[in-house]
């Protein structure tokens, strides 16, 4: 169900550059505006609205602000709909059903379409991202595991166990359970950012939480810029990167929101990851940065970096003692 939405409207001309640049920080990320060349009509129209367990912003550039608020609104109604469609909370929701029946009748076009996105990173990380990793993550909640427990938990943990046929999701086992936490927030950022282009938006950014995605350029042609803060001291940055129409995600046990895993765990062994601070990815689109964040959290610095190089992405990352690691086209 929507909400009331928290509009910001400036003429961009004459914009208060602190006040933006503080409106649009998305806790790694805050958006630096730069210099805008623009017309007297255009305007900066910012929305935010609390979904998926964080404050979710889009900020539209348009010469009609009334037409840039109805397409805003349009794509929050998609991120609502991607929510009450994929959390593991809500009642009816089909991941709900799922984990109750061990099958969900008529799924929806968006479930399925990011648990086949999701399968394919699964793959890609050699079971470093698994959505089924649930059970795991119950069991944790409830106390420190013994090795038995986990090796039995450990079973229900195939993805290769979930079926789609149709519209029907099914587990062939008994005992599993779903969650697309680290994969359906960077979806819904995707989909606001295709609802906003359908609507004659052309410049444009959506952040939730750590996943952001831009919309062409500024109005003066060149990128936004996106300043990723450093995770040991929320008032600096690590480093300002350039952005026209890439994707940006941030995993990080610091970074998660209410209705994301509590813990990042490796589906692997069962293990809780520890050997790094935060992983940024930087990606054509928010729900592959989404996956391979997670991913690469879990593999570590050495491996994580081979998954970058392998799936074209970009990623910086922060291992616990300090140390920046880069790939070999993260922006300098």
């Amino acid at each position: 169900m929507s909400e009331k939405c928290d509009w910001n409207i400036g003429a961009i001309r004459m914009i208060n550059r602190r006040r933006f640049i503080k409106g649009c920080a998305a806790f790694s990320l805050a958006l630096l505006t730069g210099s805008w060349l623009s017309s007297k009509r255009a305007y900066i129209i910012e929305g935010t609205r609390n979904i998926m367990g964080t404050s979710v912003k889009i900020a539209a550039v348009h010469s009609d602000v009334d037409w840039a608020k109805k397409a805003m609104n349009v794509s929050f109604e998609e991120i609502y709909k991607i929510n009450d469609l994929m959390s593991i909370y809500k009642d009816g929701s089909d991941i709900r059903l799922l984990n109750k029946n061990g099958y969900c009748d008529y799924a929806d076009s968006d479930t399925i379409r990011v648990i086949e996105r999701a399968s394919h990173h699964s793959g890609l990380s050699n079971g470093a991202f698994n959505v089924a990793v649930l059970p795991l993550m119950e069991l944790w909640e409830k106390c420190i595991p013994t090795e038995a427990k986990l090796e039995e938990t450990l079973e229900l943990l195939d993805p290769e166990n979930i079926t789609i046929n149709g519209g029907r999701i099914q587990f062939k086992k008994a005992g599993m359970g779903l969650t697309l936490g680290g994969i359906a927030k960077g979806y819904a950022v995707d989909k606001a950012i295709e609802t906003l282009k359908q609507n004659g938006i052309e410049h444009a950014l959506v952040s939730a939480g750590g996943d952001m995605r831009t919309l062409g350029n500024k109005l003066d042609g060149t990128p936004w810029r996106v300043a990723l803060r450093n995770p040991q001291d929320k008032k600096a940055s690590i480093t300002t990167i350039e952005l026209c129409d890439k994707a940006v995600a941030t995993s990080g046990n610091y970074e998660r929101g209410l209705n994301d895993d509590p813990h990042i765990l490796d589906p692997r062994t069962g293990s809780i990851i520890r050997g790094l601070m935060s992983v940024t990815i930087l990606a054509e689109n928010t729900i592959d940065a989404d996956a391979l964040s997670t991913a690469v959290f879990v593999l570590g610095a050495e491996e994580g970096m081979r998954l970058v190089e392998r799936s074209g992405s970009e990623a910086l990352i922060i291992t616990n003692d300090g140390n920046i690691v880069r790939s070999s086209g993260f922006p300098s």
